[in-house]
């Protein structure tokens, strides 16, 4: 299941999470947390849903079909994140949460200007997964020197997934963060462009790889092997979805 935000471009949010499940041959569920008013290169405005009408899209989903995944997009803030996670666990015990922390749009767009890093602690405990950029990492940490240290600490809630697309050094380079472990996940396609939209298929193209049974380290590196083909994919803002 996603919950994200609708993206008339079909390149973010809830539109490219389902193409990306149904790509993975998942069937994918979707509840709409946001109407955004964008174009692949420009976000102009959003409509946020209120927590109640998110879990109401959800609840009889939960119900029927009892989805044991779940990759959560953009949400209006952390206080509607906490309550929208703590009801999921309480209407599906034992569901497990994929997080894209989308704290900024590609388009430029700010969602959480006013994110704190101590309202985030309470969220954590509640995923199974976060997938930071490397910025977000650092808006997620108070005082961490740089995105690894921000990861590390990060990881001691959830495994973290911090993504390489952002890093001032290493760009491309993932690195998957648990309690016990890490791990490095080189970039394979060399020839890639800028697309709209890559962390949520990357945080999709996880979920449906751990619906279909895969650890956590292979889904990561089966995900971004397949967001590296959607990026090769067009040399336009908009990829394709495929096998």
């Amino acid at each position: 299941m996603s919950l994200a935000g609708l993206d008339p471009s079909g390149g973010a949010g809830l539109l490219a999470d389902i193409k990306t499940f149904e790509a993975h041959q998942t069937y994918g569920l979707g509840v709409c947390t946001a109407l955004t008013v964008q174009t692949d290169q420009e976000f102009l405005s959003v409509d946020w849903l209120p927590a109640e009408r998110v879990i109401e899209q959800a609840k009889p989903l939960l119900q029927k079909f009892a989805p044991a995944w779940c990759k959560i997009g953009i949400v209006a803030d952390v206080p509607t994140l906490l309550q929208i996670v703590r009801s999921l666990h309480q209407l599906r015990p034992g569901i497990r949460i994929i997080l894209d922390p989308v704290l900024k749009a590609s388009a430029g767009f700010d969602f959480h200007n006013t994110a704190l890093a101590h309202a985030w602690q309470e969220v954590l405990p509640y995923l199974y997964l976060l997938t930071p950029n490397y910025d977000e990492a650092l808006v997620l940490v108070n005082g961490a020197a740089d995105g690894q240290e921000a990861a590390a600490q990060l990881s001691r809630h959830c495994a973290v997934l911090l993504k390489g697309g952002h890093h001032p050094e290493n760009r491309g380079w993932d690195v998957l963060y648990t309690q016990e472990s890490e791990y490095l996940l080189p970039p394979v396609v060399r020839q890639v462009y800028a697309k709209h939209g890559s962390g949520c298929v990357l945080s999709a193209a996880i979920t449906a790889q751990l619906a279909k049974g895969h650890s956590l380290q292979d889904a990561c590196i089966n995900g971004k092997a397949y967001t590296e083909k959607f990026l090769s994919s067009h040399p336009s803002l908009l990829g394709y979805h495929n096998l």
